[in-house]
């Protein structure tokens, strides 16, 4: 019997030196996660009874569990290199259509524009609108925007700025520009539109908006007025519709509402302090981003900053009973359970950090070691079955 166990050591010590070799070798692997033998009793019943045993049969592997603790985080220069900080995994479309799932987020972009890992599989996600809100719970394999962002006319035009309670009521003969600003706005092909405003005093507490469009008089407007409470703040006239022309064509008209809601008038300088309107023209991608919680964020020459998606998340009940193929990528078993979906920050789920990658969780240092107690188990039971050896020797030589 002595015989059996020892071969039991050395097989057991064999395969837990694979395990050890296999982790040392990919010490360097992205987000790849470290494995240990656990190992088993082996005992033969005794002929006598069911309760009772013999001497022990030696060892078994039980099982090679994967640890999944958190690797370490190395920042990169790449936007599409993602580390999860926490639960999770990205879900993968493979090029045969199968449904695969990873922690290495060393992303790339194929010649279509999709995020995806070095063997082709896409990664998947959210569709979102261009405000980052989801507008699908089904998955979608996310993409780089390309081309142009089209551009948007101006709908929606704010200023606020502070009148001078102290200013003179003016006369006919007044220069307009004394009181003064402008903004830029855009037609329907993304036309620079530039808007003059223009404020007159005509009583106490009561001021005319007069306004130019492309260059024009503004003594040629029809002014609207606006009036202040003795607190000096706006009373009326605060929103107003104005009427914009092209650039290239004064004939194609559009309308814009101009907001003045948060003018003040106090005795201080005439000041603007703000203005803001809400078209612009088109631009081409100039950076991509991703958030912690995955969105995809493009920016344009425009300034404009638009989202294009969120990566999903999965999760299961038992990471380790997951199937496991070649490149770290991992697949759900009856053991693993049903992937749980979401996002990252959301719930159970861990949150990504871009431009970074999850290193291997395998420590180096306890690998060695391990090794070695292992190298010395092996000499153990290969010194067990040269004892044994010996002490049959003995009994065979008797006379």
């Amino acid at each position: 019997m002595s015989f059996q166990q020892a071969i039991a050591g050395l097989n057991a010590a064999s395969r837990s030196l694979d395990v050890i070799g296999h982790n040392i070798a990919n010490a360097g692997t992205t987000a790849m996660k470290s494995s240990r033998v656990e190992f088993a009793e082996v005992y033969a019943a005794a002929a006598s009874g069911s309760n009772s045993v013999s001497g022990g049969m030696g060892v078994t592997v039980s099982k090679v569990a994967q640890q999944f603790s958190q690797g370490n985080i190395n920042s990169t220069n790449n936007a599409l290199d993602l580390a999860i900080n926490g639960n999770g995994f990205f879900q993968l479309t493979m090029p045969d259509g199968a449904r695969a799932f990873t922690r290495a987020g060393n992303f790339k972009k194929d010649a279509q524009g999709f995020i995806v890992t070095n063997n082709g599989a896409n990664l998947m996600g959210y569709p979102t609108d261009t405000a980052g809100k989801r507008t699908s719970s089904t998955l979608q394999a996310l993409s780089v925007p390309t081309g142009t962002v089209p551009a948007k006319q101006t709908t929606t035009m704010t200023a606020r700025v502070t009148l001078d309670a102290k200013a003179a009521v003016a006369t006919a003969a007044d220069d307009l520009s004394k009181y003064s600003t402008s903004l830029t706005a855009y037609d329907a092909q993304g036309l620079k539109t530039e808007v003059g405003l223009y404020f007159q005093k005509t009583a106490n507490n009561a001021w005319n908006v007069y306004s130019s469009v492309n260059g024009s008089d503004p003594k040629n407007s029809t002014p609207f007025q606006i009036t202040f409470d003795t607190a000096g703040n706006l009373i009326s006239g605060g929103k107003q519709t104005m009427v914009l022309s092209s650039p290239n064509d004064p004939n194609q008209k559009f309308n814009a509402t101009l907001d003045l809601t948060e003018f003040k008038q106090v005795n201080s300088s005439f000041t603007v302090n703000d203005l803001q309107q809400d078209g612009y023209t088109a631009g081409q991608l100039t950076n991509l981003s991703i958030d912690d919680t995955g969105t995809l964020m493009a920016t344009y020459s425009n300034n404009q900053t638009q989202a294009a998606g969120q990566v999903a998340m999965v999760d299961f009940r038992n990471p380790q009973g997951l199937g496991i193929t070649d490149s770290g990528y991992w697949f759900e078993t009856t053991a693993s359970g049903q992937p749980l979906v979401g996002a990252p920050g959301e719930g159970i789920f861990g949150s990504i950090q871009s431009k970074a990658l999850e290193e291997s969780n395998v420590d180096l240092t306890a690998a060695l070691v391990d090794m070695m107690t292992t190298q010395r188990a092996y000499q153990a039971n290969a010194q067990t079955i040269k004892t044994q050896d010996q002490v049959l020797s003995t009994l065979v030589n008797l006379r």
